[in-house]
């Protein structure tokens, strides 16, 4: 390899090739870095000049590191880590005057929990804070909160790696939703009754709606299911014109069942919590405006008591806010 001329390597090409390394596919990386495949392609030409290596050979449609690239990964992936942590702890961040686009991961139905509260509370005390969603699944976010694409994760993620940090959020449990005027009509659900419901069942990538489907096998419950979904979106709409049930947390349950339309019933059999936590990647810990939206999200949805809260955040109206959420569950 010979002599690297640093006046030539910027910060871009470094992100540019832990991208590259990590997804194994200029694609993907150009996505995640949010730029085209020949602003890739060119980045990899340059860095490949630079090392005098090729970095990255394509086998079978994958872009496979060289022992240069190996013996370089680490080394560059810590020195950035260095200058991530660096400019963090040098920022100073003002919530009423920041700009940012903040970039969450969560389902379908914790997004239904979480953004209608917490816009409300951005809305008016971080007018200039714009959030970004995504539904990823773990292998994706692994990758996507080590390179920062990511802020933060919201849900039961036990798949996450080591890297990353977690707080609890809050506890839930799953139970039983139909209609108000449904045909089935008992103070208290049987296993036998739980066999003789048709289900409207969502298939999502959330890891925590994985546990009803354990429960039922370890119950010996086999689901009627009338009606399969992507996503928990429409599927309360389904039940409230239908006779079928639907298997949901009790905080979304319990918003939607307000007015008395829909009647919720504690499941017969063992169950676990769903313990939901909020998760970020500890290179990210010293970044002062991702520590305020970590706080903010645990002072409108947790119960447990908040450390480190910044300063004046009551002052920010959030208090009002937070027993708004906390009475949702």
């Amino acid at each position: 390899m010979k002599h690297v001329n640093l006046a030539t390597v910027d910060l871009n090409l470094l992100k540019t090739f832990v991208a590259i390394w990590e997804h194994r596919s200029l694609t993907v990386a150009g996505d995640r870095l949010h730029l085209s495949q020949p602003a890739v392609s060119h980045a990899l030409r340059r860095l490949r000049e630079i090392f005098d290596d090729p970095l990255f050979v394509r086998n079978a449609g994958v872009m496979v590191p060289t022992d240069a690239a190996s013996r370089l990964h680490a080394p560059i992936d810590d020195a950035l880590a260095i200058i991530y942590g660096a400019l963090q702890r040098h920022s100073r961040f003002d919530p009423a005057e920041a700009s940012r686009t903040f970039r969450l991961a969560m389902s379908d139905i914790a997004e239904q929990h979480v953004l209608p509260i917490l816009m409300g509370a951005l809305t008016t005390r971080a007018p200039h804070i714009n959030l970004d969603v995504r539904q990823l699944s773990i292998d994706e976010l692994n990758s996507a909160m080590r390179s920062g694409e990511i802020d933060f994760a919201l849900g039961y993620l036990p798949g996450l790696s080591d890297e990353c940090e977690n707080m609890p959020f809050l506890s839930d449990e799953f139970v039983c939703m139909v209609r108000a005027a449904h045909p089935f009509d008992t103070d208290a659900m049987t296993t036998d009754d739980l066999q003789t419901l048709r289900y409207v069942y969502v298939q999502t990538n959330s890891t925590g709606h994985g546990l009803v489907d354990s429960a039922f096998r370890k119950a010996g419950i086999a689901w009627d299911i009338a009606l399969r979904l992507p996503h928990f979106t429409v599927a309360v709409d389904i039940i409230a014109t239908s006779d079928l049930a639907l298997i949901v947390p009790r905080s979304i349950a319990e918003r939607h069942a307000r007015g008395g339309k829909y009647r919720l019933y504690s499941l017969p059999i063992e169950m676990p919590k769903i313990s939901v936590k909020i998760y970020w990647h500890s290179r990210f810990s010293s970044d002062t405006g991702s520590a305020w939206l970590r706080t903010i999200l645990l002072t409108l949805f947790s119960d447990a008591p908040v450390e480190g809260e910044p300063q004046g955040i009551e002052a920010q109206g959030v208090d009002a806010l937070s027993v708004a959420g906390r009475r949702i569950r």
